[in-house]
């Protein structure tokens, strides 16, 4: 049985089964969404800052396939049967882990220290069926900043507003946030938290989408 067209977008036909992305993020629903893919949004209720506290030696891909993993399992069990995506990203920065900022001024203090320098971004994907963990997958990409001016930074702030703080490196590469770049080395889909490509190879494999 084939699932078509839903709420007037254009949705690829997808094999009886259920898509649950296990995340709030916008960008990632949106990078489905805009690839056709028939899916339902259902958060975890994981704790990350209990889960960073227990493992604060953990490195940027431990954590990042760390919190993954937890969060799609905790919705596979609430969901038997469906095909559950669990997304997490991680930035780290000189050795540094970094978390979202919890506002303008700690954005501010995060794009302070990041400016001029190269980071990396760890984007982990776990796939859950029935509580199992099917699949697996991590990217890194090195993004550099440029070494802009105080009076771009508040310019910045200005006009992204809200969008600073909903992202863990205090920016939205695809919008406002790509004038703070010099170069970014590695998978685009994987900055916006989903690496898209392989995940579209696993659907496609499982018979989720059209081959």
């Amino acid at each position: 049985m084939l699932a078509k067209a839903l709420s007037g977008n254009r949705v690829l036909a997808v094999a009886a089964g259920e898509i649950i992305l296990a995340s709030r993020s916008v960008a990632r629903a949106r990078l489905l969404t805009g690839a056709g893919i028939r899916f339902e949004v259902v958060p975890s209720g994981v704790d990350e800052a209990a889960v960073k506290g227990r493992y604060k030696q953990a490195s940027a891909g431990a954590l990042a396939r760390i919190l993954a993993g937890l969060k799609a399992v905790e919705v596979s069990r609430l969901r038997p049967g469906a095909v559950v995506i669990g997304a997490d990203q991680v930035l780290e920065c000189a050795g540094t882990l970094y978390d979202k900022p919890s506002g303008r001024a700690a954005a501010r203090s995060q794009l302070q220290l990041l400016r001029g320098r190269a980071h990396i971004l760890v984007s982990a994907l776990s796939v859950v069926c029935d509580g199992i963990a099917v699949w697996r997958y991590e990217e890194t990409v090195t993004l550099t900043m440029r070494a802009f001016s105080d009076g771009f930074l508040e310019s910045y702030l200005n006009m992204a507003g809200t969008a600073a703080t909903r992202s863990v490196g205090g920016y939205e590469l695809e919008g406002l946030g790509a004038q703070l770049f010099d170069r970014i080395e590695g998978d685009y889909f994987a900055v916006l938290g989903l690496p898209l490509l392989p995940l579209l190879d696993l659907l496609r494999g499982r018979g989720l989408i059209p081959q």
